[in-house]
């Protein structure tokens, strides 16, 4: 039955191992990369449940995922099936095997432990660079950790800024979470959400019949926050008269609730964001310079996704493994030409476009990897300034710097690597119009590589 099985999976494209008892099959596991034990429930010298064991005690596995296994015997009972299952059993077969049975039961087996190897992976990726919900090995977002970190013992108030989309509350619920008032509340308000007239009641609760319908008491999402941290999101919008208010409460701690002729002195620390640059609104007018200048006690910037492009691979994989688990899938990762396609891509919307970009594409995937007919369709409709231009009507700088290049490689000495690299990398820059994101991305490196190739500070922005 052994050799029949062996030659029916060697058919099928499988390399087979074959072991007559217990002993055998645990030295062929320790010399071999296993991806499939398939084992009899009776063994000359032990069970095959004590082989289940003993491989899902082993701490050492390829992949870290242990082998699948599926039970095979001639004495299959509910109870025996149940308890296989159990001990981490991924099939329980009975003879005589059904051999196509056989091979779709090990083909799924298989494709199960090699999507578990792919999570487990990312899972380790994922949790060698996370900080308080955040992920990311770049430079800039280790900068930004750094930052919190230090921040966070103060207790002065901070404003953090950044483009919408780059995780600004996340940096708050950090600085939140380092601090010493990780025990006591954070509390989140949209400033913008909240219409004008209700806001002062919101922030600074009332007292009964302070204004009609207020029928009872209500405490104020300061006093909520009182020995934790208040998030003011949307700083911006915030309408001038409560501006002045909020200075007072920066000065003093103290709120009145509205109706009230009693200061509450509160324990708080503001953190306030915004996506608007506040200095100009405060050369228009529209924010005071006072309040501008006490938020910036400590100031943080959230960094736009294209400034991290060394996380961009992080990110895609985070999200793969969360969108599969929310949407039931088994895609494995995604395809080179879909992942230069986002490398390309500015993603205005930041880490949040980036998440419902894979969302999408995780959705209409299911299985295997992400290729560019899973993504939006403004992302596989390459666009003029994202490919060079193959109509062969270049401009006079694509020309001269291909001439550039050509001289180089046709030097009567023969030339260095350094030098026919440079004079690439400059003809790729003009052929993307000076893109140096999207030149690291035609040329397969990273974008701060691509600086120090130049000699560029890797901090610097697109020219």
């Amino acid at each position: 039955m052994r050799e029949l099985l062996a030659d029916e999976l060697a058919d099928a494209g499988y390399t087979v191992q074959q072991a007559g008892d217990v002993g055998e099959a645990t030295v062929i596991l320790q010399q071999c990369q296993i991806s499939l034990v398939i084992s009899d429930l009776r063994l000359p010298d032990a069970t095959g449940l004590a082989l289940l064991a003993h491989i899902r005690e082993s701490g050492s596995h390829p992949g870290g995922v242990p082998p699948g296994f599926i039970m095979v015997t001639a004495f299959g009972t509910v109870e025996q099936a149940v308890d296989a299952l159990k001990q981490g059993a991924d099939d329980f077969l009975t003879k005589p095997v059904k051999l196509d049975h056989l091979r779709i039961s090990a083909e799924r087996v298989i494709q199960r432990r090699k999507l578990q190897e792919e999570l487990t992976r990312y899972r380790r990726l994922i949790d060698d660079h996370a900080f308080h919900g955040m992920l990311g090995r770049s430079d800039a977002m280790q900068s930004l950790f750094n930052s919190i970190r230090m921040v966070a013992r103060a207790e002065g108030p901070v404003l953090i800024t950044g483009q919408s989309g780059t995780g600004k509350e996340l940096v708050a619920r950090a600085l939140h979470e380092e601090s010493a008032r990780k025990n006591g509340p954070f509390v989140a308000v949209n400033c913008a959400g909240i219409p004008q007239e209700l806001l002062e009641s919101e922030l600074f609760g009332h007292t009964a019949q302070a204004f009609t319908g207020a029928r009872k008491a209500r405490r104020g999402l300061f006093a909520e926050a009182h020995g934790g941290s208040l998030l003011l999101d949307e700083i911006g919008e915030m309408p001038m008269e409560m501006q002045a208010k909020l200075l007072r409460i920066l000065q003093d701690g103290r709120i009145r609730p509205v109706g009230s002729n009693q200061e509450q002195q509160l324990d708080v620390r503001i953190l306030a964001a915004t996506n608007r640059v506040l200095e100009d609104d405060v050369n228009q007018g529209r924010f005071r310079e006072d309040l501008f200048f006490r938020l910036q006690t400590f100031a943080i910037r959230s960094p736009a996704l294209r400034e991290r492009d060394d996380d961009l691979d992080l990110l895609i994989a985070n999200f793969i493994q969360r969108f599969n688990l929310q949407q039931n899938r088994q895609v494995t990762g995604i395809e080179e030409t879909a992942l230069a396609r986002l490398r390309q891509h500015d993603f205005p919307g930041n880490v949040r476009e980036l998440a419902s970009t894979i969302e999408r594409a995780v959705t209409f995937c299911q299985t295997g990897e992400i290729g560019l007919r899973h993504l939006p369709e403004r992302l596989r409709q390459a666009s003029s300034m994202s490919a060079p231009n193959k109509g062969g009507q270049e401009t006079d700088a694509h020309s001269e710097a291909f001439k550039t290049f050509l001289q180089v490689l046709g030097t009567d000495s023969w030339p260095d690597l350094q030098s026919v690299e440079q004079a690439y990398i400059q003809y790729t820059l003009t052929r993307f119009a000076g893109n140096k994101r999207q030149a690291a991305a035609a040329l397969g490196i990273g974008r701060r590589t691509l600086y120090r190739r130049l000699g560029e500070d890797p901090a610097a922005g697109d020219a």
